[in-house]
This record gives structure tokens, C-alpha cells and sequence, in this order.
């Protein structure tokens, strides 16, 4: 089991990790953040990346389709956005993991592989 400070510790340890938050997409609001700087405010990218995800869940819903996203990924020419949606194992969530990779540093299999570990051992 792992608190929300010591996912957030964790994703930080993902290769090329720049910075991290989980966010509540119902709400635009972050649970808590982890790194990010000058360049990158991950408050801003959080309510940013709220809508990129209730987007996504609309054309799913209009498509008709019967699934669940497990992730976002937005590739830049410098950074990986990788948006993680959880899944808990009772009931439903509207949170989501975002963490910002350095694309030289990144292994975005390894990268998607220690999110998926991540939010299976997260409890909020």
C-alpha cells in the first residue's frame, strides 16, 4: 500500500522523470505534485490535462465505445506527457497520474510499466 507522497516519490524515480502530479478530473484539482520548475507549473498543467482526459471520455462516449482508458500520451519533440488514468479495484475513480519525461533520458515502455505498478499499490 503507498500514500499519495510516496507515489508521487515513486514516479520521480521513473527515468527522466521531470515532474508528477495526481489530479482529480471531475474537479481540475491536484492532489499533490512532485518536482516540475520554472518551465513546467504543474498546477497549470493539471487543470490543462483535466481537459485533455473529459475529452477523451466524451468522443469515447459518443464512439459508443465500451472500454476504459489506461492511459494518455502526448509526445513532444523534447518531453513525454504520460497521463495515467486509475482503475481501483472496487468502485470508480476520476483521478489520474501525470508525469512529464525527458524524451533523451525516457524509456516510455519502462516508464508506462512503473505507472501501471504505481496506481495498482496506491490508495487515496
Amino acid at each position: 500500500m503507498m500514500n499519495i507522497d510516496r507515489a508521487l516519490k515513486e514516479a520521480m524515480s521513473v527515468a527522466g522523470a521531470v515532474g508528477v502530479a495526481l489530479v482529480d478530473y471531475e474537479s481540475g484539482m491536484s492532489l499533490g505534485t512532485l518536482g516540475g520548475g520554472d518551465w513546467l507549473n504543474l498546477e497549470v498543467a493539471a487543470a490543462g490535462n483535466t481537459e485533455v482526459v473529459r475529452s477523451k471520455l466524451r468522443v469515447m462516449s459518443a464512439l459508443g465505445l465500451n472500454d476504459d482508458i489506461e492511459d494518455i500520451l502526448i509526445t513532444l519533440h523534447r518531453q513525454y506527457h504520460l497521463i495515467r488514468l486509475l482503475q481501483p479495484a472496487k468502485g470508480t475513480s476520476t483521478l489520474f497520474l501525470y508525469l512529464v519525461l525527458d524524451r533523451e533520458r525516457a524509456n516510455l515502455a519502462l516508464a508506462r510499466h512503473q505507472l501501471k505498478r504505481i496506481e495498482a499499490d496506491l490508495v487515496v
